[in-house]
């Protein structure tokens, strides 16, 4: 029992640390263009008009 947990945490652990460097964004590469279907209390935005700026980004969902 204690061997197929040890088995099964290294598998999840070594899945995540795969993943994870598939899908992450290469440092010094400037930033994507924002999209958005929709702006609330403001223009639509680009990544120029951020520049200098610093800017939090909240993804939020109904689900």
């Amino acid at each position: 029992m204690r061997r197929k947990l040890g088995a099964l945490l290294l598998g999840l652990v070594l899945a995540g640390v795969v993943s994870d460097r598939a899908s992450a964004i290469p440092l010094g590469k400037p930033a994507p263009e924002i999209a958005g279907s929709s702006w609330i209390n403001s223009a639509p935005l680009t990544t120029k008009d951020l520049r200098g700026q610093v800017v939090l980004v909240e993804f939020w969902t109904y689900g």
